[in-house]
């Protein structure tokens, strides 16, 4: 039975993509991905028959990995990050009830949230809250909603796709809703371009995080109540009583 495998390639520099995905990109002779993504690992796979669609094109790309799987062959269809955190491992399951004959395998990645936290120190060492600010697959109320459970709750809080140029005002939009649960002075972070060329940190306050730019290469995490700056780190404590 030739097999699909759901590739999360990390968030984009080479020594951040794991052995296993390593392993699996080696293994297949095709590699589909968005154009983005692909650009990224070409150089490292020669010989490889690459395959890719624009962005909204997920569909297609995830049904073109299953026509070319029929075709004898095992293919990698590749993500940024983690293939299973708004990635393509759901899209594929859903679609692959179309091809019963192939198999599926899910092969995990570095996500964002794990990467950024670790450029930033340690801020999601509690319980926390991953949310998307894109509303292309979901209602901006829905994604409110979500802000204000996370925020009421005292998560730490990690905004994946914080605003675009559609989207501009979308991050200064969350800040006022979780501003009304926290304090102005709530310590919070963003990582920028993670694992790729112009990687950046910055740890600021909420009240100045409202009314800074960011873009869809930006990861922000927002602290929760005992979230503290520590030696230019973001830390939240875990509360090891010994400290």
């Amino acid at each position: 039975m030739n097999k699909i495998y759901v590739t999360g390639l990390g968030p984009g520099a080479e020594d951040q993509m794991t052995i296993r995905a390593r392993k699996v990109l080696e293994h297949c002779p095709v590699i589909i991905g968005y154009t983005v993504y692909i650009d990224l690992i070409r150089d490292l796979f020669p010989g490889k028959v690459f395959l890719s669609t624009p962005m909204r094109r997920e569909a297609d790309r995830c049904r073109m990995a299953f026509e070319e799987a029929e075709k004898g062959q095992d293919v990698a269809i590749v993500c940024s990050g983690d293939a299973g955190i708004y990635g393509m491992a759901g899209l594929i399951c859903e679609i692959g009830k179309e091809y019963p004959q192939t198999e599926i395998e899910i092969v995990p990645g570095l996500t964002a949230a794990s990467a950024g936290a670790a450029l930033l120190g340690a801020p999601l060492m509690h319980d926390f809250a991953v949310i998307s600010l894109s509303d292309l697959l979901t209602p901006w109320e829905t994604i409110e909603t979500r802000l204000r459970a996370a925020a009421a709750a005292d998560f730490v809080i990690c905004l994946y796709n914080p605003s675009s140029k559609k989207r501009a005002d979308y991050l200064n939009r969350a800040c006022r809703i979780i501003l009304e649960y926290r304090d102005g002075a709530n310590v919070c972070g963003i990582a920028k371009n993670i694992g790729r060329e112009g990687e950046s940190v910055r740890i600021l306050s909420l009240d100045q995080l409202k009314d800074t730019g960011t873009d869809m290469f930006s990861t922000v995490f927002i602290g929760n109540s005992r979230t503290v700056e520590l030696n230019g780190r973001m830390v939240t404590p875990r509360g090891y009583k010994d400290v």
